[in-house]
């Protein structure tokens, strides 16, 4: 689909070849997280040699565990307590200057909602004036987007991408994956994708506590947090990211005949 002349893909600001991959991974590594290492890479032929974090995901029997998602939370609030650079370098030279999200993704994410998820669900497309009223109402919950503090958003924080590494102890025993379509984002971003995991049930007393667990540690490290900012973000962004996933699944079951979700 074009948008603007442009592909989806390029709008929504999404990795067109694996360098920004290498780049996050390696700025994850130095870290101390748990990011695939790099074995071999022929980066102009996009070919990378990656090491296995293995077979045991986050969650156990298919369920969710709070301890495994409150260690994944740890992740996060360390990650966004500390200075993170806006141009990773990547092997061979070169950096990767990772994209905003920005007001353009904020809405092409949202337009899969009338574009793909309304025709499924009624039949029938979006009239304007409903698309008009749309758009209105997420312009109007754009600032407190706009406001909120940033940092790297890994974007796609979820089950299918958290390895379990009891192994390696610490915060390294949660697995990164999936983390080339990174942005310079709100740090409240990631933390709804996990306690709103939109592939496996959450319970709210579980994402009420994990919220908890997250301001806390980050209250801990710099007592000047804003977490009512931090919460006006996160209940915009947990609902961008519902109306997005809601289009996404339909267009899986529409255009590529992929009916799980």
């Amino acid at each position: 689909a074009i948008y603007g002349g442009e592909p989806y893909s390029r709008r929504a600001h999404l990795a067109e070849s694996v360098r920004p991959f290498v780049a996050i991974g390696d700025g994850l590594r130095a870290r101390g997280y748990s990011a695939p290492e790099v074995l071999a890479h022929d980066l102009d032929a996009g070919l990378l040699l990656l090491e296995d974090l293995g077979t045991e995901p986050i969650l156990k029997d298919g369920a969710v565990l709070e301890e495994r998602y409150g260690l994944a939370v740890d992740v996060l609030a360390d990650l966004h307590g500390q200075p993170m650079p806006r141009d990773p370098a990547v092997p061979g030279g070169g950096r990767h200057l990772i994209p905003p999200f920005d007001k353009g993704v904020f809405g092409i994410e949202l337009s899969l909602y009338p574009e793909w998820f309304v025709p499924f669900a009624t039949g029938a497309a979006m009239d304007a004036e409903t698309l008009a009223a749309f758009a209105e109402a997420w312009d109007a919950l754009w600032p407190f987007v706009e406001e909120a503090e940033t940092s790297w958003l890994l974007r796609d924080y979820h089950s299918p991408n958290l390895m379990w590494l009891p192994e390696r102890g610490g915060l390294a025993t949660v697995g990164l994956l999936d983390y080339q379509d990174a942005l310079i984002g709100p740090t409240a971003y990631d933390l709804a994708s996990l306690a709103q995991d939109a592939r496996v049930t959450v319970s709210a007393d579980i994402e009420t506590r994990l919220l908890a667990r997250y301001e806390a540690a980050r209250r801990a490290a710099d007592p000047a947090f804003d977490a009512a900012g931090f919460r006006r973000a996160y209940t915009v962004v947990a609902a961008q990211r519902a109306t997005k996933i809601l289009g996404i699944f339909a267009r899986l079951k529409v255009r590529d005949d992929k009916p799980a979700y």
